[in-house]
């Protein structure tokens, strides 16, 4: 029989899980090896039930939400509860037998036992500098399969009584061009596991294993509830919105696209991508735990406060996916560019949700995208993976205008640092600065994206990069105007110039050769013409538009000097 929590003794659990989680998450980013995990805080901390639901997970990456429960299962499925011991760690990878969006993506869970009795899992999910495959950074833009995008590991044990297995980090550590990062990279994860098991093991200590478990499921049911209570404001409908990708990677200039039919009655929601493109033979397929996670992340923007993030959340979406789809494809289809495809998700969701409560409503924004450069590196006399992920300017809402340079819809990884990626790469960063004018123009302006440029030092490297935008700008909703598209450009203004399509592999450049690259902004909402000039003026001011587009598009022109 579950127990009743009193209010108190809830509010007060429900915060220790969230600092138990906020603590792992600080040990992964202090104790990370690589820049992608100390600076840029690629990763996710949770707790998990005995059963792998998500009990608490502090949000750096939203997708994660849908991911853990997935990887939980398959653990489950392989290891049963009965199977398990203290000091236990496992490892898994796999986005088909897991829940992993790609391969770069490791996930570490470990059992937590209380007086012998298996109560919860704490788990972490963190991205890889390198795990094999056909290019460094394991994120080939031209994958046509799964077995081109690295290591898959399905659950394994990684550790037995606290040890680490010899065996399985010598694989890992052999399918991967920078073996003494992933694996330091791996075993920080699993001390972050091992502290959450022992605050978990204080937290109930203190103040009983049913009365932490019975708080935590309760708040299962609150999460849940906060959503259906918005959703039973809201006008019963069925409302239709489509985002489209640049192209997978293989047919290049052939938009990818995705359609969702929202239905809302009472407490009950359900999203229909029936409509969305076949899987696609590039790397831009996405798994279903993804698609829940994208949904879930959409609605918890709708409702106010914010509602825990758990399995209540994620239960109230209810899919339906076409199997053989963008969106549910079947293996071996790639999925390594999964991310741009989580953006267009984002963007036709929130679009379509804002038909619901156009208060609520944004523009589509930037995405998201990541280079790779890698070599060998002559001031450390050692081989290197650079791998950086980037955000732009984010679309402009109902009342407010984007955000400039910055990470946007489900990713919140930071920009690494100009200072410390030319500490440890042999790169120059030559200019790093807002793109006047690339934000979407309307009554509230989307967010400005940057530029970025590095000049390659070393002799020779290899460079892939994964993004999108660049043929399809970020839309403006309600006669806001869109916002300039990004591009990646080789040696811009010479003779060698080059520009690269939205993905790209496995580059070869020389010693001084010079990348560019240019995040989109954010698309605009509302008429531009109605647009309060002190915000024109204080664009002007900020540099986030210039003088004469702030004439030609808004009527503008600065008096006095």
């Amino acid at each position: 029989m579950t127990i009743r929590v009193d209010p108190i003794t809830q509010q007060v659990v429900s915060a220790g899980l969230t600092g138990i989680v906020l603590e792992m998450q600080n040990s992964l980013f202090r104790t990370g090896f690589s820049t992608i995990i100390r600076e840029s805080q690629d990763a996710s901390c949770a707790i998990l039930d005995r059963d792998g639901r998500l009990v608490a997970q502090h949000v750096v990456l939203a997708l994660h939400m849908g991911a853990f429960p997935a990887c939980a299962g398959a653990l489950l499925a392989a290891y049963p509860p009965e199977t398990m011991q203290p000091g236990d760690a496992f490892v898994l990878n796999h986005p088909y037998e897991g829940g992993s969006p790609h391969a770069p993506d490791v996930c570490i869970i470990t059992p937590v036992f209380v007086d012998g009795q298996l109560v919860a899992m704490c788990a972490n999910m963190a991205h890889k500098t390198d795990i094999g495959g056909t290019v460094p950074g394991s994120c080939s833009g031209q994958a046509k399969e799964t077995y081109h995008e690295g290591l898959h590991l399905p659950a394994v044990r990684y550790a037995v009584g606290g040890v680490v297995s010899r065996e399985v980090e010598a694989i890992i550590a052999a399918n991967s061009r920078s073996p003494e990062l992933v694996c330091g990279d791996l075993r920080g994860q699993m001390g972050a596991c091992r502290l959450g098991e022992q605050r978990l093991q204080e937290l109930m200590h203190r103040y009983g294993i049913e009365t932490v478990l019975a708080a935590a499921e309760r708040n299962l049911e609150l999460s849940a509830e906060m959503v259906r209570d918005e959703l039973a404001r809201w006008p019963d409908g069925t409302v239709e919105a489509e985002a489209l990708i640049d192209d997978d990677g293989i047919d290049l200039g052939q938009p990818v696209r995705v359609h969702v039919r929202v239905t809302k009655s009472g407490r009950k929601i359900e999203f229909d991508f029936s409509g969305s493109a076949g899987q696609t033979r590039g790397p831009a397929n996405i798994r279903p735990p993804l698609v829940r996670a994208v949904c879930s992340f959409a609605l918890a923007c709708m409702v106010q406060p914010v509602p825990p993030v758990n399995q209540g959340l994620i239960s109230v979406p209810e899919l339906v996916l076409r199997e053989g789809s963008l969106l549910n494809p079947t293996w071996p289809a790639p999925v390594n560019g999964y991310n741009q495809t989580a953006h267009a998700l984002v963007e036709a969701v929130l679009t379509a949700l804002g038909q619901f409560v156009p208060q609520r409503l944004v523009a589509p924004s930037c995405a998201s995208r990541s280079i790779v450069l890698s070599g060998f590196n002559p001031t450390t006399g050692r081989n290197y993976v650079q791998y950086e992920i980037f955000g732009g300017g984010s679309g402009a809402r109902a009342e407010k205008d984007g955000v400039s340079g910055t990470s946007v819809n489900h990713s919140n990884a930071r920009i690494a640092s100009v200072e410390i990626v030319e500490s440890e790469f042999p790169v120059r960063c030559r200019q790093f600065r807002f793109l006047p004018d690339s934000g979407g123009a309307g009554r509230f302006r989307g967010g400005v994206g940057f530029v970025r440029e590095y000049e390659l030092l070393a002799p020779e490297a290899r460079f892939s990069v994964r993004s999108g935008k660049q043929l399809i700008p970020p839309a403006g909703l309600a006669g806001g105007h869109p916002g300039r598209a990004g591009a990646c450009t080789i040696n811009p203004g010479t003779a060698a110039e080059r520009r690269l399509p939205s993905r790209y592999a496995d580059l070869r450049l020389v010693q001084g050769d010079v990348i560019r690259l240019e995040t989109p902004g954010g698309g605009g909402v509302g008429d531009p013409a109605t647009r309060d000039p002190d915000r024109i003026a204080a664009d002007l001011t900020e540099g986030a538009v210039t003088a004469e587009a702030a004439a030609q598009i808004y009527g503008y022109r600065q008096t006095g000097g």
